[in-house]
């Protein structure tokens, strides 16, 4: 037995170092990376992972907003194996396809509002954002409107990290000024987030407010330059922020008055996550020009993403196309084996009714949250069913922030992963996106051991509870 668990501590030892020396991470923080190297997970089922030693823990972050259906699903392994024996690759480029493939942008067209009837695929959600760029690019050159290539986006929204789209993305902790940044044509307006705006009484002033702003920040670049304006419906690792109540009816009709494409950033929010295929419609009333989507699409089992744009812009580029060549695309866009996963995946959404749990156990999920309220550093939960977000506050009646140095969300986390939860920090946050099978059971555990860690992190700074 000795003999066995020296075994398990020497290969976790050494699975540990190659990591630390040769795979550099995401967002890898150099300092703290160099001392403590990753925790290693090993295996999971359903809700939970497992680390290289055997320690469960129940992801309240669904991977990275991706894993839906959660985990470990031997239908999606046949699925994905079988199509790797029928045909693993072919090129997507110019004139052949796969049945996956087809099959998939047939469904996606299916699911999507309006008449976004046209799928572009690629490998993730920042390569659907940059797809989504360079076809607003394409349709305004081929309506003859050349100036018309400036984008607005807003302050704390994320729409990824490949060097176009984090440059439309308005986090400011993600421009470090080591990175470079596309500036010339693209615009932030205000953070839509009612917790943080100042000057404001109600919320409805505040919205009146983000309104007349877009609008000024249209008229001030020109209207006949303004391509499109970009929107998460709920802003992600920007914070789980929740616009107003109106925020995207009033934003679309703004852009619809000034001939300015609406992007829905669904990346997040798409195949589930609120408890609808498609958040912009079926929850926030609108049916934007182009929607972009990945995670949810295949619940994390396969890279994929997707940009779902209209018959309307379809019309124009493909007009008089013969000698018109779209130039855009990835050696694995609609990959087959990933199609066929991301079909799987849909297949077991709607067999399983999977969303009428994410709406049910979602909105307990929020409710259960915000009992942790009445602790002195919650400044705010908030969130809309399986998307939500702890604030934590150094004073509760002036929301004044935590130093930086402290890091109040990963001191959090850190002591949450010792009690076998796993919540994502991101600064003065705890953010919470579980998989849409979590059961009440799980949401009752999340939130006893989030006020458990809450209260212990208070303890070692000398907060009173």
């Amino acid at each position: 037995m000795s003999t066995d668990n020296s075994n398990t501590t020497n290969f976790a030892k050494d699975i540990w170092h190659k990591d630390k020396e040769h795979f550099t991470h995401p967002w890898q923080m150099f300092d703290s990376f160099s001392e403590e190297g990753s925790l290693v997970m090993a295996r999971a089922e359903g809700s939970y992972l497992y680390d290289i030693e055997g320690k469960r823990y129940l992801d309240s972050v669904g991977g990275l907003w991706c894993t839906n259906i959660g985990q470990g699903r031997d239908e999606m392994a046949d699925a994905i194996a079988e199509q790797i024996r029928q045909l693993t690759y072919a090129s997507p480029f110019v004139d052949t396809t796969t049945i996956p493939a087809a099959q998939l942008a047939s469904k996606i067209s299916d699911l999507a509002p309006g008449s976004l009837n046209h799928v572009m695929f690629s490998c993730g959600g920042s390569t659907a954002i940059d797809s989504a760029y360079r076809l607003i690019q394409f349709y305004q050159n081929c309506r003859g409107l050349h100036q018309k290539k400036h984008i607005i986006a807003r302050d704390g929204s994320y729409h990824g990290s490949t060097y176009l789209a984090m440059s439309i993305g308005g986090k400011k902790a993600d421009h470090p000024p080591e990175f470079d940044y596309k500036r010339d044509d693209i615009h932030h307006v205000s953070n839509p987030n009612f917790y943080r705006a100042t000057g404001f009484d109600t919320q409805a002033a505040f919205l009146d407010f983000l309104i007349d702003e877009l609008e000024q920040k249209i008229l001030d670049i020109g209207a006949d330059k303004v391509a499109a304006f970009f929107a998460e419906p709920i802003l992600g690792a920007g914070g789980v922020i929740v616009p107003p109540e109106g925020y995207h009816q009033r934003t679309h009709a703004l852009c619809k008055k000034y001939d300015v494409l609406y992007v829905s950033d669904e990346v997040v929010t798409a195949f589930g996550r609120l408890g609808s295929w498609f958040a912009s419609e079926e929850i926030f009333g609108i049916v934007p020009d182009i929607i972009t989507c990945a995670k949810g699409l295949s619940s994390g089992y396969l890279p994929l993403g997707a940009t779902i744009y209209s018959d309307e812009i379809h019309g124009v580029i493909a007009e008089q196309g013969r000698d018109r060549c779209f130039a855009n695309g990835y050696t694995y866009s609609g990959h087959p084996v990933c199609c066929a996963a991301a079909l799987k995946n849909i297949e077991i959404m709607e067999r399983e009714n999977i969303f009428e749990n994410a709406k049910l156990v979602g909105d307990y999920f929020g409710e259960q949250l915000k009992t942790l309220l009445d602790l002195a550093i919650v400044g705010e939960v908030r969130g809309y069913r399986l998307m939500q977000c702890v604030e934590f506050v150094a004073n509760k009646e002036t929301r004044e922030d935590f130093p930086a140095n402290i890091d109040i969300g990963k001191i959090i986390s850190d002591i949450a992963d010792a009690k076998g939860l796993m919540v994502r920090p991101i600064g003065n946050l705890n953010v919470m996106s579980p998989p849409l099978i979590l059961t009440k059971d799980e949401v009752d555990f999340i939130v006893t051991t989030l006020r458990a860690s809450i209260l212990e992190a208070m303890d070692s700074l000398g907060y009173n509870a």
